[in-house]
């Protein structure tokens, strides 16, 4: 790709008043810390952290007493929970049904493992801190250690841009915050940060910056194309769609092949890469088998796919549901995207559009493809390399045709719009199911601006008073 232009309004030049660099970032990040929520609520979140804390303290996968545990903490709220996961069974099995997937508590061990450690040492010098797994210090570490990995992924993100995209600075940062701030990612990292996504967000930057740091460096060797794989399949490890990252490498790889007429050295690689990727992801089968009886997950999940994507334009442009419904942003970062992608000016871009499209298919084919009742298109935030990409892309193209104060209220308009919907979401001052228009977008300017001090305070100061006086 050409490097980003210079134009007096539009360029890295112009922009460079904007900001001090990537220690923006790493502020950010430290100013955030406080915003994470150390708990493990949701279902999604208890199952992947049962996947964690059965096998490390209990020596098995029998997750009826991690799932007690959880649900005698809140009944009411986790009434449907229970009759879920408690209450019912994998038939060919008979043990708790679990829907996910190993890689979250892989990533995750670490900062367990040391939690263990300092509550064991604690308890040494007479501290009272139960060393169960359960205590606040273990469901810490996870939450801690996802906003740790999601934060990685943000630095190996930027850092794609500058070194692969030659986008340079300040651009590349201000994409990165931008999509950052004004994504369900921010959710995700902060307030739910026990659901896989911001873990599955890193796994998917690693593995993409792995590939461009090869295609840079020219680095076609066996062992690049192995590493690509192994990286490739923790994505999948973490979120099975993760893999389907994979596509850009793998198109990459054929085009090269094709065009240089070296079949065996394309074939070889990408046998190769797959081979890899399929070793990472045998844990999963084995754990698939153990809890359902066979290598594919439970038939609860796969009876909800259709592979012709029957939801493939819905999941984008639904007003209730859709991506760039509840993320404005993206479809601006789509639209770079595209642009870029189109004026083959940049040999990435195609390929990164190629990763979206198969995303959008497979989130498309899921039969519960509103995920009603969670915050945003949640199942695209492993597209976050792709979409700052594709920001950042736009914010070039804005820079040459629009004054700078202009481009950045158009940013703070998209941010502030995330940002108060996940208030919205989070007072319960909107229907949790789906947008609500144009009900969502008033209470954006007249509703949420006059609460936003009092639940700062509280977020910040009594989280759990939050939580009940919005029950």
């Amino acid at each position: 790709m050409t490097a980003a232009p210079a134009d007096a309004r539009g360029g890295r030049s112009s922009l460079r008043s904007w900001t001090v660099g990537p220690r923006a970032l790493w502020l950010l990040f430290l100013f955030s810390l406080p915003l994470v929520t150390p708990r493990i609520r949701g279902a999604d979140e208890i199952q992947y952290f049962a996947l964690l804390r059965s096998p490390a303290f209990d020596q098995d996968l029998n997750f009826q007493n991690e799932y007690q545990y959880f649900y005698d903490r809140d009944p009411q709220g986790l009434s449907g929970f229970k009759a879920t996961f408690i209450d019912r069974r994998e038939e060919a099995t008979g043990r708790n049904i679990n829907f996910g997937y190993l890689g979250p508590a892989v990533l995750w061990s670490p900062f367990y493992a040391a939690a263990h450690g300092g509550v064991l040492a604690a308890r040494a010098v007479g501290s009272s801190l139960p060393a169960d797994g359960y205590s606040w210090p273990y469901a810490a570490a996870v939450c801690y250690g996802s906003a740790l990995y999601a934060f990685l992924g943000l630095l190996l993100t930027h850092n794609a841009l500058r070194r692969f995209g030659r986008f340079g600075e300040p651009l590349a940062t201000w994409s990165v915050a931008a999509i950052w701030l004004g994504t369900p990612l921010l959710y995700y990292m902060t307030v739910a940060p026990g659901f896989a996504h911001a873990p599955g967000f890193f796994a998917v930057a690693l593995m993409l910056w792995l590939w461009l740091r090869s295609r840079e460096r020219g680095d076609d060797s066996l062992r690049a194309w192995a590493v690509l794989g192994v990286a490739g399949g923790l994505a999948g490890l973490v979120r099975p769609s993760g893999a389907l990252f994979l596509v850009a490498p793998a198109a990459d790889l054929c085009w090269r092949a094709v065009r240089g007429r070296r079949w065996t050295w394309g074939i070889g690689r990408a046998a190769l890469m797959a081979v890899c990727a399929g070793a990472l992801l045998l844990p999963q089968l084995a754990l698939n088998r153990t809890l359902s009886g066979g290598l594919a997950p439970t038939r609860l999940v796969t009876r909800k796919l259709t592979f012709t994507s029957p939801h493939f334009l819905q999941v984008l442009f639904d007003p209730g549901h859709g991506l760039f419904f509840w993320t404005p942003l993206a479809l601006v970062a789509v639209a770079g995207l595209a642009a870029v992608a189109l004026s083959r000016k940049d040999r990435i871009a195609p390929l990164l559009a190629l990763a979206l499209l198969l995303q959008v298919w497979i989130n498309g084919s899921v039969e519960s493809w509103t995920q009603a009742g969670a915050f945003g298109a949640r199942r695209f935030v492993e597209l976050t390399p792709v979409f700052a990409w594709g920001l950042a892309a736009a914010l070039v193209w804005a820079g040459q045709r629009l004054r700078r104060m202009a481009t950045a209220s158009i940013l703070v308009v998209l941010v502030w719009w995330n940002i108060s919907l996940m208030l919205q979401f989070g007072l319960r001052l909107m229907d949790r199911q789906h947008l609500t228009w144009p009900a969502v977008a008033v209470n954006q300017i007249t509703v949420v601006p006059p609460r936003l001090a009092r639940t700062a305070w509280l977020y910040l100061t009594d989280r759990e008073a939050l939580v009940r006086d919005q029950r």
